[in-house]
């Protein structure tokens, strides 16, 4: 596979630190000239986010990059650009590594990088599979851990890394010795279009090549032959590097209204439950549950509808033992006509595959994931949070006059 034209860029993330660095080191390995950009956030109480570049054999430059609005992942924003920039007019490098810091997200870096008019031929999170589990139960602020990327910055671990593992169309994944089948399956389970690639994995020599462990001698200048090396194909993580990457698309598979959500799966120890029902919620009963609900699976997500407020499409972000819930905008059932064609295509197609003659879009969507997920108890805490058949048969105007529970919640 051959390395595309101009400066093609990579972004690695992820908050398992040694699964990261040798992610990096091994596409610095792989593909001859390639470089990695860094920027260490973890200066920036001094004021400052120290910069380096480096390829294989050490490191090539440093600098210093000045905090934007006391942010050091602002400061992040306005410096990557630029410095990726230089590296192209430059000359020389053949692929740029963009190696995140810790907490940074990959979402806002790729829309960074693409609106900056550079190429992102991939996006890759680098997970300790034996680390899955403990991040997603960690409700920590980043914070208490020294990971903020600012004084504001409010996110915790579980979060946080959630977001990394499910933005990434490849995940880069590391040989740990501590893994088992359980810690597999749910990196599997909570990211089932990821294309897994261990970082190890090698490819053979290039069947194109002669057999051998050198193609046939070529002669040299003064008469004597000399063996021609092999050469090597990539390896399967620098081939998912340089496959391409559609931000536009990986934002909409993040999408409450159309996002790629996992599906049914029960295997080794963890499930997914997908459970989806067209009656609205009790806004006053699904809110006596949402510990519960919260605390029933490592990770959840999803859409909902709640019934006092039919024209609004909510978001459920669930990781950690702390809960986010959001309005995302109107279901598209309530848009007149007109408003349509100012919809993505992306989301108008997802809501015509599942709509309802009377209801539309709206529904509920939630999925569960988890080890030792009690899939019966939860359905039935799910199901007595709907509307009762009596509720139900009053009507819309009827539901808009119920307690309005979230309201509190949603101004936060």
């Amino acid at each position: 596979m051959a390395v595309p034209p101009g400066l093609p860029v990579v972004i690695v993330g992820g908050l398992h630190a040694d699964a990261r660095r040798a992610a990096v080191a091994r596409l610095l390995a792989d593909v001859p000239g390639s470089v990695v950009l860094h920027h260490d956030l973890a200066t920036a109480a001094a004021g400052t986010v120290v910069r380096t570049i480096r390829d294989a054999s050490g490191i090539l430059d440093a600098g210093e990059a000045p905090l934007v609005n006391d942010c050091a992942c602002c400061a992040l924003r306005e410096d990557l650009v630029p410095e990726l920039e230089r590296l192209r007019d430059t000359g020389g490098t053949r692929l740029a590594v963009v190696e995140l810091w810790d907490s940074v997200e990959p979402k806002a870096m790729a829309e960074v990088v693409t609106a900056g008019g550079l190429t992102v031929t991939g996006v890759i999170t680098a997970v300790d599979p034996a680390l899955v589990l403990p991040y997603l139960g960690n409700g920590d602020d980043l914070a208490d851990g020294g990971l903020a990327a600012a004084a504001t910055d409010q996110r915790t671990v579980a979060d946080t890394f959630a977001r990394q593992l499910e933005y990434a169309p490849v995940l880069a994944v590391a040989d740990s010795p501590e893994a088992d089948d359980e810690d597999r399956e749910l990196l599997a389970q909570l990211h089932p279009t990821a294309r897994q690639v261990r970082i190890g994995q090698d490819l053979p020599a290039d069947p194109a090549e002669p057999a051998g462990p050198t193609a046939p001698a070529q002669p040299s200048g003064d008469g004597l032959t000399v063996p021609t090396p092999r050469r090597r194909a990539l390896s399967h993580l620098a081939q998912a590097a340089l496959a391409g990457f559609d931000v536009e698309a990986a934002a909409a598979a993040q999408h409450p209204a159309c996002a790629l959500l996992p599906a049914e799966a029960d295997a080794h120890g963890v499930s997914t439950l997908v459970w989806s029902m067209r009656r609205p919620f009790h806004p006053e009963r699904l809110y006596a549950a949402l510990e519960d609900l919260t605390c029933a699976a490592a990770r959840s997500r999803g859409r909902f509808w709640l019934a006092d407020k039919p024209d609004t499409l909510f978001h459920w972000d669930a990781a950690g033992g702390a809960l986010c819930v959001e309005s995302t905008g109107p279901w598209l059932a309530s848009l007149p006509d007109a408003a349509w064609d100012m919809v993505p295509p992306v989301r108008r197609a997802a809501a015509a595959l599942d709509w309802h003659p009377e209801h539309g879009d709206r529904c509920q969507h939630l999925v569960f994931t988890s080890p030792g997920l009690d899939r019966d108890g939860l359905e039935r805490l799910l199901e007595s949070c709907l509307l009762t058949d009596a509720e139900y048969a009053a009507g819309p105007d009827a539901w808009q006059r119920l307690p309005h529970a979230f309201d509190t919640l949603l101004e936060v």
